[in-house]
């Protein structure tokens, strides 16, 4: 069936993860920059988890309780049965559920990720190539250039301006567009000049 690429709005929402080894780490690591409150248990952890604020660790096993309130949920412990356990609880409470290298037991599942400001692209094969999505997201990477978060917080604030001055749908579409193509050649935003340029070429083209 395929899983559909939901963009969540995590900011405040309740995390649980379960382990504390460099698989934990590496999705806490992920999820950090979208805002969720994260409670890691585990009996031990990586040293790097005591360094990121925000987090709240519990040094003790899983109990059940602990998936009480929780949005979602990380089993990344190396105990198979225990993370099957785990699954089985959220299952039954309609709780998020990612389950380390076992897709059978996730309700989700992590893509490769990019960021860059405002911009996420996940990439997911439903499991058959996690070194495919690596590589995609690599080439992806590799295309955008460094200053891209840059350039959509310029195309953000210019929005206001070119809805002002081009009030015809499809001529703004065509500015827009334009705008950006010119953004990505330069590596940067515009200049009030380069961007008059471009509204005039569209009054030209009308």
């Amino acid at each position: 069936m395929g899983y559909f690429p939901f963009f969540v709005d995590l900011s405040g929402k309740e995390g649980l993860v379960v382990g504390g080894g460099d698989v934990a780490l590496r999705k806490i690591e992920k999820l950090l920059p979208y805002g969720p409150h994260l409670t890691v248990a585990a009996l031990s952890w990586r040293e790097e988890l005591e360094q990121i604020q925000g987090l709240s660790l519990v040094r003790k096993a899983f109990e059940e309780s602990m998936v009480e309130g929780k949005y979602f949920v990380i089993a990344a412990t190396d105990d198979q049965a225990l993370n099957e356990q785990i699954s089985r609880l959220c299952r039954e409470r309609n709780i998020l559920v990612n389950v380390v290298d076992d897709k059978e037991e996730c309700t989700f599942l992590f893509p490769s990720l990019v960021k860059r400001g405002k911009l996420s692209i996940g990439i997911s094969t439903e499991g058959a190539s996690p070194s495919g999505a690596i590589h995609i997201k690599n080439h992806l990477n590799q295309w955008l250039p460094k200053s891209f978060d840059e350039i959509l917080d310029f195309l953000e604030k210019t929005r206001i301006l070119v809805k002002a001055q081009v009030p015809q749908e499809k001529r703004r579409s065509l500015v827009f567009s334009k705008m950006f193509e010119q953004c990505m050649e330069k590596g940067r935003g515009l200049t009030e000049g380069e961007i008059r340029g471009i509204l005039e070429k569209a009054d030209e083209d009308d």
